[in-house]
């Protein structure tokens, strides 16, 4: 199952940005074994500040066509990380062939590309940077990968 980060705005380059690669990486590496990956990191950004309704459209365009879509967002599931891994594990095994995982901007994700989302995930009730976000859903897709391929990295 291929995995696509699609996240509104440009990362720039320093120590969020090193984490995101170091951890994707990692996920690519283990992942692989398992039927997960390639991950891909894709960046939009509205230039015209067309506000949520543009970059909802920027978002869908660079959803690739069929992806099961899930959603990072303050109102979604909080789940533990081994459910999470599991969660990826039966899409993986249901045949979903493509993944897209949305990270939306400062002010959330549209609300109709959330009514349209297969899931939403919630990192807890707090709101998280959105560039910071990039960053912890890298280590739960490495973690989650970890966690199914039974390695050390993940310790309750």
């Amino acid at each position: 199952m291929r995995l696509h980060v699609i996240a509104v705005g440009r990362q720039k380059a320093g120590p969020e940005a090193d984490l995101v690669e170091d951890y994707l990486a990692r996920f690519d590496k283990t992942g692989r074994a398992l039927g997960l990956g390639p991950v891909a990191l894709r960046e939009v950004e509205d230039r015209k500040g067309g506000g949520m309704a543009a970059e909802a459209e920027l978002l869908r365009k660079a959803i690739p066509d069929g992806a099961r879509l899930a959603i990072l967002d303050e109102r979604g599931r909080i789940e533990t990380s081994p459910d999470f891994a599991n969660r990826l594990a039966r899409w993986r095994d249901d045949g979903v062939r493509d993944l897209a995982l949305i990270i939306g901007g400062a002010d959330g994700i549209d609300p109709a590309l959330r009514a349209d989302a297969d899931f939403a995930l919630s990192f807890g009730k707090m709101v998280w940077p959105h560039m910071l976000v990039r960053v912890m859903l890298s280590e739960q897709l490495y973690r989650a990968a970890s966690i199914l391929a039974g390695s050390p990295y993940h310790r309750v």
